[in-house]
């Protein structure tokens, strides 16, 4: 067995590729190891992983992977963000990427991601997570590496839900009160359960004041530079007609019907993302400044760099108040279900289980406070 300068050991072996000799050195500290390391690429080449690819790099196969997606679409930027997570990994070869290389990197986004500076979401770990899937899955179909590191890879229990609750009464009360051009926007979302995707494209003709209901008949799809209208929703439960409250009839009877879109851009024509975006950061700061936890002296000097000390209130807060409307006026959840669009009742139940649970720990409470109050 042939000694190498450096006190390793190596071994040559005659791998054949398309009938032509190529001959591959193997090394080890002792002769055990090199001849072991010998059989297991002989091993390789007979089940016929391509030895010689297997010297490329991370970075190679993600690039590859990211050719075979679709880059007119929105989500192409998504899968660009998830693999770039992985560049530290960028330089080393995929046969020697482990689990616990990519355990490490999921862990740190569990507690940290440099995108938001907050925890990472259970659903945003699951797609990083599959990002790598998909780039260790391009290599195994091109015989480079037998088996799929990333997959064992466990989302752990400790990873932060994403933070979803209804608005208090007081929260409402600061919608109600605050004119601001997308105030419009956050009532009917807090009154009829909307989506924003189902909101963006609704027209005043989907609005029966008369009957009180709104048709949902489209959705809008923004994860492109220009918004996409679908005559379809998320699920066939999507497209639905919701009955509305009279509180928001009456609001929305006050409301100029001077653009066929309900809640248009500044410019009168259908929200973007983008716009979308600025028009809810605009009236975070608005409500920040009259709600906020920031000292009068402060708001009068720097009204456009206060920190945000309201909650976070999002589309999809006011969703989930819709459903805790439903639940807290006794609405069946077979009703709600048809309300608020879901697919399965399993959604609508999970959330009324949920409400249950937490307003009867409420009822509870309030008995203790009656008991403290009790003097014998």
């Amino acid at each position: 067995m042939p000694k190498r300068k450096d006190g390793r050991y190596y071994k040559r072996v005659d791998i054949q590729v398309q009938g032509e000799h190529l001959y591959k050195d193997v090394y080890g500290k002792t002769q055990k190891e090199a001849d072991a390391k010998a059989l297991e690429l002989m091993f390789k080449v007979k089940k016929g992983i391509d030895i010689e690819a297997q010297r490329d790099t991370w970075k190679y196969w993600s690039d590859k992977w990211l050719e075979t997606k679709d880059q007119s679409k929105g989500q192409y930027k998504n899968y660009v963000s998830g693999a770039k997570h992985f560049e530290e990994l960028n330089n080393r070869k995929i046969v020697d990427i482990r689990a616990s290389d990519i355990k490490r990197i999921i862990n740190r986004l569990t507690k940290y991601n440099p995108n938001t500076k907050k925890p990472s979401s259970k659903r945003t770990l699951t797609f990083i997570k599959n990002v790598a899937i998909q780039i260790f899955s391009e290599a195994i179909d091109d015989r480079v590496i037998e088996f799929n590191p990333a997959t064992s890879v466990k989302i752990t229990a400790e990873t932060p839900p994403e933070k979803r609750r209804a608005l208090t009464k007081i929260e409402q009360g600061w919608i109600l009160n605050t004119p601001h051009r997308a105030q419009r926007a956050a009532i009917i979302m807090m009154y009829s359960g909307l989506r924003r995707g189902e909101l963006i494209p609704l027209t005043w003709n989907d609005i029966d004041l008369k009957n009180k209901t709104i048709r949902v008949n489209k959705t809008v799809d923004l994860k492109g530079k220009k918004p996409k209208v679908k005559k379809e929703a998320k699920s066939s439960a999507g497209l639905r007609t919701i009955r509305i409250p009279q509180r928001l009839v009456n609001y929305l009877k006050k409301q100029k019907q001077d653009n066929v879109l309900v809640c248009p851009a500044a410019s009168g024509k259908m929200m973007t993302a983008s716009a979308w975006r600025s028009l809810w950061k605009s009236y975070m700061k608005e409500l920040n400044l009259k709600y906020g936890k920031v000292k009068k002296a402060t708001k009068s000097k720097f009204t456009h760099s206060l920190p945000i000390t309201i909650p976070p209130i999002t589309a999809h807060w006011l969703r989930h108040t819709f459903a805790t409307l439903l639940y807290l006026s006794g609405v069946d959840v077979i009703t709600a279900k048809e309300q608020l669009g879901h697919a399965d009742v399993k959604t609508t139940l999970n959330i009324y289980t949920h409400l249950d649970k937490q307003f009867k720990e409420k009822n509870i409470e309030k008995l203790d406070d009656y008991l403290e109050e009790q003097i014998f």
